[in-house]
């Protein structure tokens, strides 16, 4: 009875969705990022024939990478980078497909941030899949829909009032700041 309790806390997704940031829990860490560093939320669309066909996920841009990295712990980049596979194949063969997919799926050259920050090892290749997946979807965040408790047009829906009211919270902010200047 422990050991199946052990497993479904294991495999158990949990996001928290605050004014300031997007959060994922899971049993080994998680990963955080600030409203304030998004560009966008979507869902994630594969090319086919000139159609845009929706896959099962969602996806984040951010502004900057640096903020992003900083705050993801190993185990769970090493998690990102295996469950993300088929999502990079998939954009590989649509986008590139003459690229050899071993070359990006195990692209470990350094990464230099916006701030001049270098990255090697697991991070750098985050990084690197990040600007790989970006290339191929126009995202760097991908969220599974199998995570979510809801549908993902439910989630990217809830998560975008979230980060309007975020925005809109940031100008409040920045107007009363004038005002005492």
């Amino acid at each position: 009875m422990g050991f199946a309790y052990l497993m479904l806390q294991k495999s158990r997704v949990t996001f928290t969705l605050t004014n300031t940031h997007l959060q994922q829990h899971l049993f080994k860490g998680g990963w955080v990022v600030q409203w304030a560093n998004v560009e966008r939320i979507g869902i994630c669309t594969q090319h086919q024939e000139g159609w845009h066909k929706p896959l099962p996920w969602i996806g984040i841009r951010v502004k900057e990478y640096g903020p992003y990295l900083n705050a993801i712990c190993p185990r769970i980049a090493t998690d990102i980078l295996l469950s993300q596979r088929a999502l990079l194949y998939i954009g590989n063969q649509q986008t590139n497909p003459a690229q050899a997919f071993e070359d990006i799926v195990l692209d470990s050259e350094p990464f230099i941030d916006e701030d001049g920050v270098e990255y090697k090892g697991l991070l750098a290749m985050l990084a690197n899949r990040m600007k790989h997946q970006r290339e191929f979807y126009g995202y760097d965040v991908f969220i599974a829909e199998a995570d979510l408790d809801r549908a993902g047009e439910d989630f990217v829906g809830l998560a975008r009032r979230y980060q309007a009211a975020a925005s809109r919270h940031d100008f409040v902010e920045s107007k009363d700041f004038r005002k005492l200047v």
